[in-house]
C-alpha cells in the first residue's frame, strides 16, 4: 500500500484472485473501495446485494439512441470485482466504479481498433517467459489455486510492470482509462478517505501504483465527446464467460472455476458431479471409478511436479476413467461441468423499458422460461395456449429478437397444425428488446409498427410477402391492411418473374392454413390470385435462354410455386391451378426453354396426372433424340428424375418404356459425349434413395422390373382380392 492506496491487480473471473481480494480487504479495512467498472452504472451497484440477484449477471450500458451498440460487464460469483462490491455493501463502505465512463468510450467507438492497437494478452506473455505452453493452466496453478495470498498483489504488479516495459506503449484509449482511474483515486483522497482499495485488472495495476502529476491526466481527459447512455442489469450465462464465446476477458472454464471457488478446490466434489451427470444420461459411472479418477489426477499432478491437480490432470483422468476414453462422453462433461450452462437471475426493481417488462410478463404467463441451453418446442396450434406461444415468438421475430428460431417440419408434416421451434436465450436478447422499444411500449404495438416499417422500407416483393406471412402468424391485425396494400403495390410494380415465384409459397401457405390461426385472409386472397395470374403469363419468356445456374435456381422456384398453388386448388381457385398447369405445358412446347426446366415441368405434369405416360414417353424421346447435345439431354433427365428438382428414380424402376428410352440413349452415346454427360448423370442418380438405386440396378442386371405396384408383372387377381379390403381401409376409401 502506498500513501493509503492499495492496488489489487486481479484476473477477471479468477476464483483465486477473488479469494485474495476478500482477504486483503479484511486485512486493510478500507473506507473506500474503487472497482474497475462503468461509472455510468453507479446507481445500480446497491442492486448487487438485493434478494433475488444471482450471478452470473452483467451490467449493460448502451447508447440511448442505439441500444444494440451497448457493452456488457459480466460478473460471476467467483469474480473478484463482484466480491469486492459485496464486501463494501456488506460493511456499508462506499464503493464506486472508476473506469472511463462508457458515455465516452461508446462515443469513441466509431472505428474498430487495429491489430497493433489492441493490447496483447499479458498472461500469455508471462507464461511464455516461464516456459509454459498453456497460459490458462499456468495462471491457474500460480494464482487461482494458491492457498497463501501473501504479497500476491505486489508480485502480480511487478510482473505486469515487466511485461508493460517490454511492450510498446498502450493505445490512447487504454491510457485514458487509466487516467480516469487515477483521477478517481485523487477524488477519494480529496474527499478525506484515508484507506482506498482499488480492484482492477492486473494489466492496469502498475499504472495505478504511483500517481503521476495530475496535469498529464487532465490533458488526456480534456474535451472528450460523450453520448447519452442508459444502463441496467441483465442475466448472463456461464458459457458467455468463456473465451470461446468471443468475450475478451473470459476464462476457458467458468464452471470449473466456480467449483474452485465454492469448494476451495475439492477435487472429489467435481468428479462426483461428473459421475452423477453421466449416470443421469444412463451412462455407467460408479463410486469406485470416482475414487480411481481422483487417484489418477493426483498421481499425474505429482509426476508433473505440481502441488495439486489442475484442470488438465482432472480432464485427463475423467476421460480415461469415468468416460472410458470416449470423447463423446467427455464433450458432455466439458459442456456441463467445465464451461457450464448456468444462467443468472435478477431481483425485482431492476431498470427496464416498458417493452421489456411486457415481454417478461407475457413470457411468464405463457410459461416460456429463459434458459441458457438450447431446447426444442413442439407447438400444436389447435391448442389455445400453444397458439399464443406461437404468436408471441413470431412477434419477437418481427422485432429481430432471436430467442426462438422456427425449424422446418419433418417430411410428411407439411400443412399440419404443428410448429417446431428451437429456443435459446442469449444476453443480447435484452438489448434487442430495449432497441425495439422505440417502436412501442407493448409487444403487439412494437411488432405492428416494426412490421409496417420493414415493409415500407423494402421494394422486394419476396421480402414483403414473407412479412405478410409473418404478420399473420403473429396475429397483428392492425398491420395486415397496410402490408396487403404494399404487397399489391409491389406485385403490380414487379416485372421479375423469379421474384414473384418466390413470393407465392409463403402467401399460399398463409391462405391455406390461415384458418388454423383464426385470421381473415380474404384481402390477401385477391392479391395472391392477381400475382398468380401475372406469374402464369410471364413464365414462358422467363424460362428461355438461361444458363445452367440460372435454370437450376428458377427450377427450384417453379417447383415450390407448383406445390404452393397446389394447396390452393379448392373450388374457388380451380382456375388458378388450371392456368398454372397450362403454363407449364406451354413450356414443353417452347424450343428455347432451358432443358432442366423442361424436364422438371414434364415430371410435375406427370406427377399431377396432367399428362399420361404415353405423352411423357414421347417428350422424353424428343429430349434424347439423335442430334441433341448430350449435356442438354442429361440436364433434361436431371430435371425429370432428380428428387432435388421434382422427380425420383422410381419411374425408371416401374416403367419399362421410359427405362428403355434412357437405356438406349445412354448406351448409344459415343465415348467423348458419354464423358460429358456422366458427371450430370452421376449427380442425378446420387440423389436417389438406396431402394431406388437397388431396384434400377436389378432392372439393369435382369432386364426386367422389380415387383412393384405399377410394374409390368402379371397381376394375380385372387391374391390381390385378399389384401384389397385392407388397403382400401388404410386409404380411407369406401366401396
Amino acid at each position: 500500500m502506498t500513501d493509503g492506496v492499495a492496488v489489487l491487480g486481479i484476473r477477471h473471473h479468477g476464483p483465486g484472485s477473488a479469494r485474495s481480494v476478500v482477504r486483503a480487504l479484511e486485512r486493510l479495512r478500507p473506507d473506500l473501495v474503487l472497482v474497475e467498472g462503468p461509472p455510468d452504472a453507479q446507481a445500480l451497484i446497491p442492486l448487487a446485494a438485493a434478494p433475488g440477484m444471482r450471478p452470473p449477471v452483467a451490467l449493460a450500458v448502451y447508447p440511448a439512441e442505439r441500444p444494440g451498440a451497448g457493452v456488457f460487464y459480466p460478473f460471476a460469483t467467483f469474480s473478484p470485482e463482484w466480491n469486492a462490491i459485496h464486501y463494501a455493501l456488506r460493511h456499508q463502505i462506499p464503493v464506486r466504479f472508476c473506469d472511463l465512463p462508457q458515455s465516452i468510450s461508446l462515443a469513441e467507438r466509431q472505428r474498430e481498433l487495429t491489430a497493433d492497437e489492441e493490447p496483447g494478452d499479458p498472461i500469455r506473455l508471462l507464461a511464455e517467459a516461464a516456459g509454459e505452453p498453456d497460459p490458462e493452466r499456468w495462471w491457474e496453478r500460480l494464482v487461482e489455486q494458491r492457498a497463501d495470498d501473501a504479497d500476491v498483489f505486489r508480485a502480480v504488479t511487478e510482473a505486469m510492470r515487466s511485461v508493460r516495459d517490454a511492450l510498446p506503449p498502450p493505445p490512447i484509449h487504454e491510457l485514458r482509462r487509466e487516467a480516469h482511474m487515477r483521477q478517481a483515486i485523487r477524488r477519494g483522497r480529496a474527499e478525506g478517505f484515508s484507506t482506498i482499495a482499488v480492484v482492477c485488472g492486473a494489466w492496469h495495476a502498475p499504472a495505478l501504483d504511483a500517481l503521476p502529476p495530475r496535469k498529464a491526466d487532465d490533458t488526456l481527459l480534456r474535451g472528450l465527446k460523450r453520448v447519452k447512455v442508459e444502463s441496467t442489469w441483465v442475466p448472463w450465462t456461464a458459457s458467455r464467460l468463456a473465451y470461446s464465446s468471443g468475450y475478451g476477458a473470459g476464462v476457458e472454464s467458468p464452471a470449473w472455476y466456480r467449483q474452485l471457488w465454492e469448494t476451495n478446490g475439492d477435487l472429489t466434489t467435481w468428479l462426483t458431479s461428473a459421475a452423477r451427470l453421466l449416470r443421469d444420461e444412463d451412462l455407467e459411472a460408479s463410486p469406485a471409478q470416482v475414487v480411481d479418477a481422483v487417484r489418477l489426477a493426483e498421481s499425474l499432478s505429482a509426476l508433473r511436479g505440481r502441488p495439486q491437480p489442475s484442470l488438465t490432470e482432472v480432464t485427463e483422468s475423467t476421460l480415461a476413467v469415468l468416460c472410458g476414453g470416449e470423447p463423446s462422453r467427455m464433450r458432455l462433461v466439458q459442456q456441463k461441468l467445465v464451461v457450464g450452462e448456468e444462467m443468472g437471475t435478477l431481483p425485482d426493481g431492476v431498470p427496464a423499458v416498458p417493452l421489456q417488462r411486457d415481454v417478461e410478463a407475457q413470457a411468464r404467463r405463457l410459461r416460456l422460461r429463459t434458459e441458457a441451453s438450447e431446447r426444442g418446442l413442439d407447438l400444436d396450434l389447435r391448442q389455445p395456449h400453444q397458439l399464443e406461444q406461437s404468436r408471441f415468438l413470431h412477434r419477437l421475430r418481427i422485432l429481430g429478437v432471436d430467442w426462438g428460431r422456427p425449424r422446418p417440419l419433418p417430411r410428411g408434416k407439411l400443412g399440419t397444425f404443428h410448429e417446431l421451434w428451437t429456443l435459446l436465450w442469449r444476453p443480447e436478447c435484452v438489448l434487442q428488446i430495449v432497441e425495439a422499444g422505440a417502436f412501442g411500449n407493448t409487444l403487439v404495438d412494437a411488432a405492428t409498427s416494426r412490421a409496417i416499417d420493414r415493409a415500407e422500407s423494402t421494394a422486394d416483393l419476396g421480402q414483403t410477402s414473407g412479412l405478410v406471412e409473418l404478420v399473420l402468424f403473429a396475429d397483428l391485425d392492425r398491420a395486415i391492411p397496410r402490408l396487403v396494400e404494399l404487397l399489391g403495390i409491389r406485385s403490380a410494380e414487379s416485372t421479375d418473374v423469379s421474384q414473384m415465384l418466390r413470393a407465392l409459397p409463403p402467401l399460399a401457405s398463409t391462405l391455406r392454413y390461415g384458418d388454423v390461426r383464426g385470421t381473415d385472409t380474404s384481402a390477401l386472397g385477391r392479391v395472391v390470385r392477381a400475382l398468380a395470374e401475372r406469374v402464369t403469363a410471364g413464365l414462358g419468356p422467363a424460362c428461355a435462354g438461361l444458363d445452367d445456374d440460372a435454370a437450376e435456381v428458377l427450377t427450384g422456384e417453379i417447383v415450390a410455386a407448383t406445390h404452393a398453388l397446389g394447396v390452393l386448388s379448392n373450388a374457388s381457385d380451380d382456375g388458378i391451378a388450371d392456368d398454372w398447369w397450362a403454363a407449364l405445358r406451354r413450356l414443353l412446347d417452347r424450343r428455347d426453354t432451358a432443358p432442366l426446366i423442361a424436364g422438371g415441368a414434364t415430371r410435375l405434369l406427370l406427377n399431377a396426372e396432367r399428362i399420361g405416360v404415353d405423352e411423357t414417353e414421347e417428350r422424353l424421346g424428343r429430349a434424347l433424340a439423335r442430334g441433341t447435345d448430350p449435356p442438354a439431354a442429361a440436364r433434361w433427365i436431371e430435371g425429370f428424375l432428380s428428387p432435388n428438382v421434382a422427380g425420383s428414380g422410381l419411374v425408371l424402376a416401374t416403367s419399362s418404356r421410359l427405362f428403355n428410352l434412357v437405356d438406349t440413349w445412354l448406351t448409344s452415346l459415343p465415348a467423348e459425349y458419354f464423358a460429358q454427360a456422366l458427371p450430370l448423370l452421376r449427380r442425378t442418380t446420387s440423389s436417389f434413395s438406396s431402394g431406388e438405386r437397388r431396384q434400377i440396378a436389378e432392372r439393369v442386371q435382369t432386364g426386367s422390373a422389380s415387383l412393384l405396384l405399377g410394374g409390368t408383372g402379371d397381376l394375380d387377381a385372387q391374391r390381390a382380392a385378399l389384401v384389397e379390403p385392407v388397403v382400401l381401409a388404410i386409404l380411407g376409401i369406401e366401396r
